[in-house]
């Protein structure tokens, strides 16, 4: 059970504890930290020719709220694109002040390799009604989490949360028991069971829970709808509402979930959708 679904009103309690966040929240975070690469599953960096002597600005990709940040005298969008968009024109719909625009910008194509995975616990690839049940209630529980934005950009570059072996890149083509699945949103970082997982960067815990499909699972905001997400962990240091440092210990690395061995698999979230988290990582 999600230590948050436990709550009445989870999102809200929440957005009280993280409404007393103070001063160490006000960082200058770099535009810089971001690599553009606008693909499906990338990121694209479009500048919106809005001056940042406006102060407020809101940013859509159809109903989806876009961060910006300004740089070199102007706002720039930071859109993360899912790995369903097709190559092509996409437009922003721009409101800064009392000023309405919109703005363009293009997406490339780009084809993501195949990976086929045995799963022996059959229950895991083809659920029982029991099952889905409980996995229809966390798929709310995530959508509503992954739509938590904090006001402010909170992070200024991503480390590696933990140092492992590589075992499947971002954008894979899923096949479970040669059934096909979602492409992998993330990475998964092998490691013996107990290795430690730290925070990449500085960030809020807005849920923790332990997931059918996930196992032990935290959800970290790190601003303005930057997310990272870390799933089928042994254990969880943090709890939601808790501040963490870049460095900080939050969990542990397990074998919970769907897994077919001790890893990590470790996500990044832009404007909910998960995004190529090389495009973060600090050299």
């Amino acid at each position: 059970m999600n230590s948050l679904i436990k709550m009445k009103y989870p999102l809200l309690a929440i957005a009280i504890l993280l409404s007393h966040i103070p001063a160490w929240a006000e960082g200058e975070p770099k535009l810089a930290f971001f690599e553009e690469q606008a693909v499906p599953g990338g990121i694209a960096i479009v500048d919106l020719s809005v001056p940042d002597t406006v102060e407020s600005i809101e940013v859509k990709l159809g109903n989806k709220t876009i961060a910006a940040l300004p740089q070199d005298g102007t706002w720039h969008a930071i859109v993360g694109i899912a790995l369903t968009t097709e190559p092509g024109t996409h437009t922003l719909k721009v409101n800064a002040g009392r000023s309405a625009s919109t703005v363009n910008f293009e997406v490339k194509g780009f084809k993501y390799e195949e990976q086929r995975i045995v799963i022996k616990d059959k229950r895991k690839v083809n659920p029982a009604p029991l099952d889905m049940e409980r996995i229809n209630k966390e798929n709310k529980r995530i959508r509503e989490v992954k739509a938590y934005r904090y006001k402010k950009m909170l992070s200024t570059g991503f480390q590696l949360p933990l140092e492992g072996i590589l075992t499947s890149p971002f954008g894979l083509r899923r096949f479970f028991n040669d059934q096909p699945r979602r492409p992998h949103g993330g990475i998964d970082i092998a490691a013996k069971t107990g290795t430690p997982i730290y925070a990449p960067s500085t960030g809020l815990v807005v849920d923790t829970g332990d997931y059918f499909f996930n196992g032990n699972t935290i959800f970290l905001e790190h601003g303005l709808g930057l997310q990272t997400f870390y799933a089928h962990m042994s254990k969880i240091h943090v709890k939601p509402g808790d501040k963490v440092e870049a460095g900080d210990l939050i969990g542990e690395v397990g074998a919970t979930g769907r897994v077919t061995g001790p890893h990590l698999h470790w996500s990044v979230g832009l404007n909910g959708t998960w995004v190529d988290p090389w495009l973060l990582i600090q050299d």
